[in-house]
């Protein structure tokens, strides 16, 4: 039986345009402005929108209830080790009950596909610690759904280069690592790895079209395994995934690792319980063994309460 309409019985797994508006009691042209936007689950089938009772069902209690019946919490964005441990642990503890996946777009598209209503939460990066508060906001105001939106810091991370061992021992300054006989694995656009080294080159006078760039890593992990396995000497990236792969080191400072997400997904259980993690002694133990992580504030709310 539905759960919000008596009349369509178990049979009506799929409903058209006209079946879904008198399901909701909404006129047609409102269902096909839901459509446009992107908000209500619906597959179109040899020219006809058709939409899965099941997730319409699921879709009208998120919406009406802020998420908190929901059984699965979507993060994209800026990949992390620390927060990656973190959710495979609390995955693995919850098993079958729910899903919780991290998928590591880099923080444009992840703030993209946020603002599609895609994930529910997003990971983000863009610039020194002594400037996030200001960039971070700045950043999510370039969205229009940032009214609905709050920002959690999970904690501050050491950012710079990850430098093969063997070509740290051969270098003695940092500017040796823009000449064109080392290899860099660059990230893509639209990531707080790729803005956070522009600012470094900047400071060099240089810039990234100069770089000997054979690969472009899509997350910050693969980044580091591309040195690691040889294929790079040289990649933007954190003081943890450098650690993680037993790789050299240099610091250019510290940067904010926030999370950002709308304030309804703020109260699902699920995210409640993850930061709860963010905030435990197991984090503490997993940063110190990781290197690289400032852990003051994790948790806290930190824009987009008023």
């Amino acid at each position: 039986m539905s759960t919000l309409n008596p009349a369509y019985g178990p049979s009506d797994v799929f409903m058209s345009v006209h079946q879904v508006a008198e399901y909701l009691h909404l006129n047609e042209k409102k269902i096909y402005a839901l459509i446009s936007e992107g908000g209500i689950p619906a597959t179109k089938v040899t020219g006809k929108w058709m939409f899965p009772r099941e997730l319409v069902d699921r879709w009208v209690l998120d919406s009406t209830h802020g998420g908190l019946l929901n059984d699965r919490l979507m993060i994209a964005g800026s990949d992390d080790p620390l927060l990656q441990r973190l959710i495979n642990d609390y995955s693995q503890e919850i098993g079958d009950r729910a899903l919780i996946s991290y998928c590591t777009t880099g923080t444009r598209l992840g703030l993209d596909l946020l603002q599609a209503r895609r994930v529910d939460a997003c990971a983000i990066h863009w610039g020194p610690t002594g400037e996030s508060g200001t960039r971070h906001p700045a950043l999510l105001r370039q969205y229009s759904r940032h009214p609905e939106w709050v920002l959690i810091r999970l904690f501050r991370r050491e950012q710079g280069l990850i430098v093969s061992p063997r070509i740290l021992k051969q270098i003695r300054d940092t500017t040796e690592l823009f000449d064109a006989a080392f290899r860099w694995a660059l990230r893509q656009k639209g990531t707080g790895s790729l803005r956070f080294l522009m600012e470094i080159l900047s400071h060099y006078g240089c810039n990234a079209g100069s770089l000997n760039t054979p690969i472009t890593a899509l997350s910050e992990r693969e980044a580091a395994v591309a040195v690691s396995m040889n294929l790079a000497d040289v990649a933007p990236g954190t003081r943890a995934s450098a650690t993680e792969n037993n790789l050299g080191f240099i610091s250019f400072g510290w940067e904010s690792f926030d999370l950002t997400l709308p304030r309804t997904v703020w109260f699902r259980r699920l995210l409640q319980n993850l930061l709860g993690r963010i905030k435990s002694s197991q984090c503490q133990l997993v940063a110190e063994t990781l290197n690289g992580y400032d852990l003051k504030g994790r948790g806290d709310l930190v824009w987009g309460d008023d």
